[in-house]
């Protein structure tokens, strides 16, 4: 085998292994993006906790039905933290923008409000138009003015 020949054969298997790997983290990425911030159904972390306790413990059908009103229960609260949380960052962000807008020029306030549209956007199409909590403003309501303060 000749020397150039080794070089490509070596360069071919290199530019596959870096495919692999890139093809990997997108994957992963979008799968880590779902389970993170997608909308889950009502009741989903009650049972995830149950079905990895009934696994992990090997608990019998008597201790889950003992266990499973307070695994629903810790499901519920932590359920109405994420959509707390996800309200308050929309809030902070929505207050950030209210307070910039009293520096910017006015085509500066008009590319601020359409990022915000596209956001609103983005999300909407991401997480459905009404989430458990609800968005900041309704779907198809106007940006909220910005105005000097």
């Amino acid at each position: 085998m000749n020397s150039a020949l080794k070089w490509k054969l070596i360069a071919g298997s290199l530019l596959v292994f870096i495919a692999g790997g890139a093809v990997g983290v997108f994957v992963t990425m979008t799968i880590a993006h779902q389970l993170m911030f997608a909308q889950h159904p009502h009741g989903m972390v009650a049972q995830t906790m149950k079905n990895r306790l009934r696994w992990q413990l090997r608990l019998t059908d008597e201790q889950m039905a003992k266990i499973s009103p307070i695994i629903d229960k810790t499901g519920a609260q932590l359920e109405e933290i994420r959509g707390d949380t996800g309200k308050r960052v929309r809030d902070v962000i929505a207050e950030s923008h209210r307070e910039i807008g009293q520096y910017l020029t006015p085509e500066q306030q008009q590319r601020l409000k359409q990022m915000e549209e596209r956001r609103r956007q983005w999300m909407q199409s991401h997480h459905g138009p009404w989430r458990r909590s609800g968005p900041a403003t309704p779907p198809n309501s106007p940006p909220p003015e910005t105005s000097p303060q």
